[in-house]
């Protein structure tokens, strides 16, 4: 009888804060009620010794509210289909698995494509069972809207958008999007949202009618395919390093330098340059006192010369760099021979030539290089195979198989 009245005193604060559908919390509260009420008359029944057969009566009643309103707390929290969730097993991950998009430049960008990413990751926060700071992105207006904070989107200006501030978080920020316990999106997925958002935030216009700029191409491509692509996994240093100096990444911060730790429970570091793109030399300098933590750089798309690669010589413990669409040239290039531990590095969109990538054949850990819009030419790639025969070389330039479905033939009217 008390932990019934203490859980509707508690349970109608919390409603009140709107973050759960309106129906299935009314439910849950008029459960609760009842069962506070039947369990209260339950105890002066007991208490009186009296009315032996209708105690009976009165204690499958509250068995059953407790059940009751128990189901449908869970119902809120966990969705409607919480106690049967846990028994599908292989089933469910074989039923999420994104489904493959035929032609992706016939699709329709925002249902095809970034629709189904809300729907796996952020719905079961912001969708018709649970509104989150009162912000649903179930439904098209309400995603427009925004919540108790203001829009979250902000059409035509992805970095102004509250929604892409939230994604690149530090996972352990409380405003971070989704929450740390939950399953995160990767780096494409919000790549997709990033420029879906970029492009107007359309919900009707094909993928083939936005804009498509080049680090989006190989994205919206994979999206053909069973297989999302997927980041490469690394495996970080068996040696533990201790944690970087708060006052050197503080600096990093301020100057708009996303820095996160690669994995929980471990003191190595990733570095995104991402929401910076004229950061330089200059700016690479200040990651040197994080040297040692260091194992994940993304530096594409700034303004680095080969003098930043001069800098980074020093990163033994870097394993994967993303320097694509930057000034970098073969001399550039010779200064990573010393990064021994490097698995993955990203050329796309650079000056860099074979003769320049040929410098790298005494990585033996290098397991990727990409370098797709590069100077390498085609008679060069069988050559640059060879010579990385561990190595996976990726030039891209893929190109997808016209059908007879992609053209429609327009006829000219006959005339009366």
């Amino acid at each position: 009888m008390i932990m019934a009245i203490i859980a509707c005193i508690s349970g109608y604060f919390l409603s009140v804060s709107d973050d759960y559908d309106e129906q299935m919390v009314n439910n849950h509260k008029w459960s609760g009620i009842i069962l506070a009420c039947v369990s209260t008359l339950f105890y002066f029944l007991y208490r009186s010794q009296s009315l032996r057969k209708i105690q009976s009566v009165f204690s499958v009643i509250t068995i059953s509210l407790v059940i009751i309103t128990g189901h449908l707390g869970g119902s809120i929290t966990h969705g409607s289909d919480y106690l049967t969730k846990s028994f599908r097993g292989f089933a469910d991950e074989a039923n999420e698995q994104r489904k493959p998009i035929p032609n992706v430049q016939e699709a329709i960008a925002y249902n095809d494509v970034i629709q189904p990413l809300f729907e796996s990751k952020c719905y079961s926060f912001h969708g018709k069972r649970r509104q989150k700071g009162g912000l649903r992105i179930d439904l098209q207006d309400r995603l427009m809207k925004g919540g108790k904070d203001g829009a979250v989107i902000v059409a035509g200006n992805a970095e102004k958008s509250d929604m892409i501030r939230r994604l690149l978080l530090a996972r352990e920020e409380e405003d971070h999007m989704p929450p740390k316990e939950k399953p995160q999106l990767n780096e494409n997925e919000i790549a997709l949202i990033h420029w879906w958002i970029s492009s107007g935030a359309s919900f009707d216009k094909k993928v083939k009618d936005l804009s498509q700029p080049d680090k989006i191409k190989p994205i919206l491509l994979a999206l053909q395919s069973a297989d999302e692509e997927k980041m490469e996994v690394f495996d970080l240093p068996e040696k533990p390093v201790e944690m970087a100096n708060e006052e050197n990444t503080q600096k990093l911060k301020d100057a708009g330098i996303l820095i996160l730790p690669v994995s929980m429970n471990s003191n190595y570091l990733m570095a995104n340059f991402v929401t910076t793109p004229k950061n330089g030399d200059e700016e690479v300098k200040l990651l040197t006192p994080l040297q040692k933590q260091l194992v994940w750089l993304k530096l594409g798309t700034t303004s680095i010369t080969d003098s930043a690669l001069y800098t980074l010589s020093s990163f033994q413990n870097l394993r994967r760099l993303q320097i694509d669409h930057t000034q970098i040239s073969d001399s550039g290039i010779s200064y990573l021979k010393k990064l021994n531990e490097l698995r993955y590095l990203n050329l796309v969109g650079t000056n860099v030539t074979a003769e320049g990538v040929m410098q790298l054949k005494g990585l033996k850990n290098l397991r990727s290089i990409y370098l797709y819009q590069t100077k390498v030419n085609e008679t060069s790639r069988d050559i640059l195979k060879k010579s990385f025969p561990k190595t996976y070389v990726d030039f891209g330039g893929y190109s997808v198989p016209a059908l007879a479905s992609d053209t429609i033939v327009l006829k000219e009217p006959k005339k009366e």
